[in-house]
C-alpha cells in the first residue's frame, strides 16, 4: 500500500475535474430528443474532435496501468500490435467508412444481417456485449485498485462513484457529450503523459543516453524475441495478431463504427478516423517509454522489495511527483477511464435498441426507443459497476473467468465473417453459419486444451488430449478463428446457391462506384 500524501490541492484538482466532467452532460442534455441525437449526434460533431474522441475510446486506465507496467518488467513487443494499426487502416479505411455510413442506420451489426442474415448479426452482437462488459469490469477493477492505493479509499466505493458518474453522463448528454468530453480528455491525456515522461527522464542520472544504455542492456527495448516459434510471444505473433485486430477494432466494434455515424460527411468521418490512429499509436508509445525510463531510475533508486510491476508507476507518481501534479495526474487517470466507459456504455445502448429492442416492439415511437436506451444505459452500467466489484473481491480471474471464457468461445472468427462479407460475393448465409459452428468448436477446444487451473505444481489443464492439445500462443486462437471462417465459410459456402446481393455490401460495389464517379466528374 502506498502511503497516501494527498494535499488539498490534489482533491480539488479531482474535484474539479469531475464537476467539468459533469457540466459535458448537462451541456448537451437539450440536444438529446431523438434516438438519432442520442447516439449519432445527427452529424453536429467536427472531425477533429471526433478523431480525439476515437483516441479517447481506445485509451483507459488501461493504458495508465498497464502499458508502463509491460515497459518496466518487459520489452517493446506488446507495442507492435499498436504499431500495425496503421499499416492496416491506410489500406482499408477508405472504405470501410463509406460502406458503413451507406448501408447501417446504427449498429454496426446491421451489415452483418444484411449480408448474411439474423444468425450472424446476433452472433457479432453478443460477443460484443460480452467483450464490452468483461472490459469495462477490467478498467474499473484497474482504477479501483490504483486510486484506493494511491489516495486510501474503498475499492467499491470508488467504482460506484465513477460509475454513476458515467451513467449520469450518458443519460443526459448523450455520444455528444461523450465526444466533447473525449476531447477534453485527449488533451490532459497527453499532458499528464508528456508530464510524467519528462519528470522521469530528468530524474535519471544520465538523461535519455543512460535510459537507452541501461534499458538495452538489461532486455527492455526492442521488439524480440524475432524467431518463428508460434507457441510463445514472438514479433510474428504479435504482427499476425495486430493485423486482425486493426480490423476488428476498426471494422466490426460498435464503439467505433459509432464514431463514422456522426461525421457530417464521408471525407470527415475518413479524416477523424485517421487522426484518432495517427494520435493513438504515440499515445501507448509514451506510456511504455515511460515504464522503460522507470526500469533505469528504479535500477539506480532501488524499489521496496516485492513489489508488483503494475504498482510501480502508481508509487512514482505519489512519492516523487509535486502536489497538484499528483492531482493532474490522477485525475487524467479518471478521466481516461471515465471516456472509455462512457463510450462503452453508449455503444451497448445503441446496440441494445438496435439489434434487440426493435425486433421485439418493432415500428413504435421513437420516443419509446430513446427511453428504452436510456434505461439499457442504466442497467448495463449497474452489471459493470457489479462486475468490477466481484473482480476486486475475487482478487484474480477466476471469477471474470467465466465471462472471458464466454468471449473467447463466441466471439471467434468476427472478423472472417466480416472479410467475406466484404470482399467474395460467393460467400453466403449457409456457408457462413457452418462456419461459425466449427469457429465456436474450435475455438472451445484450443481453449480447454490451453488452459490451465490450480497453482504450483498442481495445475492441471481443463482438458488434456496429450498430442493433440493446443500448443500455440493464446494470441493466435484469435488469429485462427478468423482464418476457420474464411476457409470453412468459402467452402461450405460452394454448395448453396449464389446469393442475389447488394453490391452496396461489396468492397467491389465500393471500387465499381468510386470508378463511375471518377469518369462522370
Amino acid at each position: 500500500m502506498i502511503k497516501p500524501v494527498l494535499s488539498g490541492i490534489d482533491y480539488g484538482i479531482i474535484v474539479a475535474v469531475l464537476l467539468i466532467t459533469l457540466y459535458f452532460g448537462l451541456r448537451f442534455a437539450r440536444n438529446q430528443g431523438s434516438t438519432q441525437a442520442y447516439f449519432s449526434a445527427k452529424g453536429r460533431v467536427p472531425a477533429w474532435a471526433i478523431g480525439m474522441s476515437l483516441l479517447a475510446t481506445l485509451i483507459s486506465s488501461v493504458t495508465f496501468l498497464g502499458y508502463p507496467g509491460e515497459g518496466y518488467s518487459s520489452n517493446w513487443i506488446l507495442l507492435v500490435q499498436g504499431l500495425m494499426v496503421p499499416l492496416v487502416l491506410f489500406g482499408t479505411i477508405w472504405f470501410i467508412v463509406p460502406l458503413y455510413r451507406k448501408v447501417i442506420k446504427l449498429s454496426t451489426y446491421e451489415y452483418f444481417e444484411k449480408r448474411f442474415g439474423t444468425f450472424a448479426r446476433y452472433y457479432s452482437s453478443v460477443a460484443f456485449v460480452l467483450r464490452q462488459f468483461s472490459g469495462m469490469g477490467t478498467v474499473f477493477f484497474l482504477l479501483a485498485i490504483a486510486l484506493s492505493n494511491m489516495t486510501g479509499g474503498n475499492t467499491f466505493a470508488i467504482i460506484v462513484l465513477v460509475g454513476s458518474l458515467i451513467i449520469v453522463i450518458n443519460l443526459l448528454g448523450g455520444i455528444e457529450a461523450v465526444i466533447w468530453l473525449d476531447v477534453f480528455q485527449g488533451f490532459m491525456l497527453f499532458a499528464s503523459g508528456i508530464v510524467c515522461l519528462v519528470i522521469i527522464v530528468l530524474s535519471v542520472d544520465g538523461g535519455p543516453s543512460a535510459i537507452m544504455e541501461v534499458a538495452g542492456a538489461n532486455g527492455r527495448t526492442g521488439f524480440g524475441p524475432y524467431d518463428a516459434d508460434l507457441t510463445k510471444l514472438t514479433f510474428i505473433v504479435m504482427v499476425i495478431n495486430g493485423m486482425f485486430y486493426a480490423i476488428q477494432k476498426y471494422g466490426t466494434d460498435q464503439t467505433v463504427v459509432q464514431r463514422y455515424l456522426t461525421a457530417k460527411t464521408d471525407k470527415g468521418a475518413i479524416r477523424a478516423s485517421l487522426m484518432g490512429i495517427l494520435l493513438t499509436v504515440p499515445v501507448w508509445t509514451m506510456f511504455m517509454l515511460i515504464g522503460t525510463a522507470l526500469f533505469v531510475f528504479y535500477k539506480q533508486n532501488p524499489l521496496p522489495a516485492g513489489m508488483n510491476p503494475n504498482a510501480v508507476f502508481p508509487y512514482f507518481i505519489m512519492t516523487h511527483l509535486p502536489n497538484g501534479a499528483i492531482g493532474f495526474i490522477l485525475a487524467a487517470m479518471i478521466s481516461a477511464a471515465v471516456c472509455s466507459l462512457s463510450a462503452d456504455l453508449n455503444s451497448l445502448a445503441a446496440v441494445g435498441v438496435e439489434d434487440y429492442y426493435k425486433k421485439l416492439r418493432p415500428n413504435r415511437p421513437d420516443n419509446e426507443y430513446l427511453r428504452a436506451g436510456k434505461w439499457i444505459v442504466v442497467l448495463s452500467g449497474i452489471v459493470s459497476i457489479l462486475i468490477g466489484g466481484i473482480y476486486v473481491n475475487a482478487g484474480n480471474e477466476g471469477v471474470l473467468g467465466i465471462i472471458f471464457t464466454l468471449y473467447a468461445i463466441f466471439s471467434g472468427g468476427i472478423v472472417g465473417i466480416f472479410l467475406l462479407g466484404l470482399l467474395s460475393a460467393r460467400a453466403n448465409r449457409q456457408g457462413i453459419n457452418i462456419a461459425i459452428a466449427v469457429c465456436v468448436v474450435f475455438t472451445a477446444y484450443a481453449f480447454l486444451t490451453s488452459t490451465q487451473i490450480g497453482s504450483g505444481e498442481r495445475k492441471i489443464l481443463l482438458l488434456d488430449l496429450g498430442d493433440y492439445n493446443f500448443k500455440h500462443h493464446k494470441l493466435m486462437l484469435g488469429v485462427y478463428s478468423h482464418v476457420v471462417v474464411i476457409v470453412v465459410g468459402y467452402i461450405a459456402s460452394l454448395f448453396f446457391p449464389k446469393p442475389a446481393l447488394d453490391k452496396n455490401l461489396l468492397y467491389s460495389g465500393w471500387l465499381a462506384a468510386k470508378r463511375e464517379a471518377k469518369r462522370n466528374s
